[in-house]
């Protein structure tokens, strides 16, 4: 159950669904079994069907990874990359709603019909100043520009993908249930999801698959970090910084005040909370007392209730900021997103496919590839040696171990039984939102590791639609997970979706 403003009804609606999502499973067991075809037969013959599909269409998928992979647009400004992905579904089928949650670059495309409801999660935004070639040392394309630092070509191309390969399943060998494609925009600061989540998208929804790329493969059943954030606004009053100094009221004074208490405060802080922030405004010129400044503030912990500690703080030393400067502070609270809910049952479908499909067949160019990555790194100080093997190969266990960053996938999971996947789509041992990232996000790397994905995706949302049990094991071990829990939206009642992040 949760709080919203607008979703008093939409409680019971979920409530509603829960109750009958067992029923229907149970109804459509029997029927299969009646028909002479056990759940276990219909399922590797939708799953053939779909890798079948994904094999066909392997040089289209990775057409449409590389294109948006050469769009890169940031936050809230991916009308192009929507638009691609949004017509792609589109064409092959599905109904597409555009625009959903107020915001031009979401989606929501569908294909199938009644119980039960997978969802996939595809993002497609950018992060600004990382546009860089596909080679490995740090070459910008267009300086300045933005790039795939996080992969993001890769996770929007091979969800959608996924979902094409089901509606192939679905035609082909009449699997039960509705495919839903979510495009999902802003994950990098946006919050896109947790405005779909307060608009009610996922309510009629039985199962969320996602996936990520990373430095491993391995299915995850680990947390990471809830975030607050939010901008601190000081306004004073301008003067002549030589002539007439004493006039004014400097706001940057402030900014700079306010960082160095919340510097002292790190201090006091839980060990695994993360607090950062930008001065995105300090004044014009230094002969100007900055009658306004502003700084952005990102406060990060293993839980929300805990981050939300943390930023009251942020808030008072922010007040007491004003008061020393004889400023004035406005607080312009932007989002939250809570931690991952992990999903020990989708983590263990997710872990099955993935090592009935196989980790991305990387070969020697590619190897070569990551491991002159590794060499720039280790001359860079970035690391202290060469990783081994450059590129992981292997499929590792289940994680359970947390994340240190954040994602608005969080909001999703405390609604509905979330699953995340990750493959290696990146060196071994290379950071995120980094140049490198961007390098093998538009090479093979990139290439094969959405192959995969979309093939692992597919394979377990195949399961979950045709094996009521597993859907239900999902279903429960959320259902004991949230019992005493009200969730409580991050994003202000009256808050409207941002147009750009800047």
């Amino acid at each position: 159950m949760y709080e919203n403003h607008r979703h008093g009804r939409r409680v019971e609606k979920r409530q509603a669904a829960r109750r009958e999502t067992p029923r229907v499973a149970t109804v459509l067991s029997a029927l299969m079994l009646l028909l002479g075809c056990g759940d276990h037969v219909l399922a590797d013959a939708g799953k053939a069907t779909a890798m079948g599909w994904v094999d066909a269409h392997r040089d289209e998928v990775t057409r449409m990874s590389r294109r948006l992979w050469d769009l890169a647009e940031v936050a809230f400004q991916e009308h192009a990359s929507t638009k691609l992905l949004a017509d792609w579904l589109a064409e092959g089928g599905f109904a597409v709603q555009r625009g959903v949650a107020d915001m031009p670059t979401a989606w929501v495309a569908t294909y199938g019909r009644g119980k039960p409801v997978i969802t996939l999660l595809a993002e497609y935004d950018a992060l600004p100043g990382l546009s860089q070639q596909a080679r490995p040392e740090p070459v910008p394309r267009v300086e300045g520009a933005p790039g795939h630092g996080c992969g993001h070509n890769l996770l929007g191309t091979a969800s959608a993908a996924a979902g094409l390969a089901l509606a192939a399943a679905i035609d082909g060998k009449k699997l039960p249930g509705t495919i839903k494609v979510y495009g999902t925009p802003a994950e990098e600061g946006g919050a896109g999801k947790v405005y779909m989540v307060r608009a009610g998208l996922f309510d009629d929804v039985d199962a969320v698959l996602t996936w990520h790329p990373s430095t491993a493969n391995h299915a995850s059943a680990n947390s990471n970090l809830a975030v607050k954030r939010a901008r601190f606004q000081f306004r004073g009053l301008s003067a002549h910084a030589a002539g007439a100094p004493h006039q004014g009221h400097s706001a940057l004074d402030a900014v700079e005040l306010m960082n160095i208490g919340v510097n002292f405060m790190r201090e006091h802080v839980v060990s695994d909370a993360r607090i950062h922030y930008v001065i995105t405004d300090g004044g014009r010129r230094p002969n100007v007392v900055p009658d306004f400044a502003e700084v952005w503030y990102y406060a990060r912990a293993p839980k929300m209730a805990v981050a939300q500690q943390i930023f009251e703080r942020l808030q008072e030393i922010a007040g007491a900021a004003a008061l020393m400067t004889r400023t004035k502070m406005k607080m312009v609270d932007e989002t939250g997103t809570y931690e991952i809910l992990p999903n020990r049952p989708l983590a263990e479908l997710f872990d099955a496919n993935l090592r009935a499909i196989g980790a991305p067949p990387f070969d020697a160019a590619d190897q070569a590839f990551a491991a002159a990555i590794g060499t720039k790194l280790v001359a860079d100080g970035v690391l202290e040696s060469l990783p081994t093997p450059a590129l992981r190969m292997a499929v590792d266990p289940i994680r359970t171990q947390r994340s240190m960053g954040s994602t608005d996938v969080g909001d999703v999971s405390w609604i509905v039984p979330t699953g995340e996947l990750r493959i290696a789509a990146n060196a071994n041992a290379a950071p995120g939102h980094s140049w490198c990232f961007v390098a093998t996000a538009g090479s093979a790397i990139g290439d094969k590791a959405t192959i995969t994905a979309a093939k692992v995706l597919a394979a377990t949302a195949v399961d979950l639609m045709t094996q009521p049990d597993r859907l239900a094991e999902a279903r429960n071990a959320f259902e004991n997970a949230t019992a005493s829990f009200t969730y409580k939206c991050g994003i202000p009642a009256d808050a409207e979706p941002p147009k750009k992040l800047d």
